[in-house]
């Protein structure tokens, strides 16, 4: 298979694993090169924040708008840090998980959203995607499966691109 898409290209980029879906919530591990473990997360909130926190202690991409806080003025934490780098990009590459492997490498975090490009590694496609809601659904499309006597109403977005290609 050609592994055209196979790139980090960003120093935010992420490897993300999916192991499971119960219940249609997806369980996992994403990697990254300034860690050599895996960040777990079990459900897509726990995704969600385990990322922020990740571009937040890199600060890439820079958000547009500040996250509002309960806590009191003057008591915010510093959280950057300066990063070596400790896993190679083709050590990150290597990395997949039970159901599906992306590479997701988002560019920009405007409108309390992301913006950027998911890389679905098992079929070497890549999407952009305009919100973290967009790329929930592209990883959806690819791992969910339909409960016994159910089908899925809307097509795959990377089958329907796949589709759409002439051969």
């Amino acid at each position: 298979m050609e592994r055209s898409q196979w790139y980090l290209g960003t120093p935010n980029a992420v490897v993300l694993c999916i192991h499971r879906v119960e219940e249609r919530k997806i369980s996992g591990c994403f990697y990254h090169r300034y860690q050599e473990e895996a960040t777990e997360f079990t459900n897509t909130e726990h995704l969600l924040f385990q990322l922020e926190r990740f571009y937040d202690e890199i600060r890439f991409p820079y958000p547009s708008t500040s996250g509002r806080t309960f806590q009191r003025a003057g008591r915010e934490t510093e959280i950057y840090q300066e990063r070596a780098e400790k896993m190679s990009e083709q050590e990150l590459l290597k990395k997949h998980g039970e159901l599906g492997t992306f590479i997701v490498r988002v560019q920009h975090r405007q409108n309390n959203s992301w913006q950027g490009r998911i890389t679905w590694m098992e079929e070497n496609q890549t999407l952009c995607f305009r919100s973290i809601w967009e790329m929930l659904k592209l990883i959806a499309s690819v791992v969910e499966m339909p409960e016994e006597g159910e089908k899925l109403e809307e097509l795959s977005w990377f089958e329907a691109t796949k589709e759409a290609k002439p051969e």
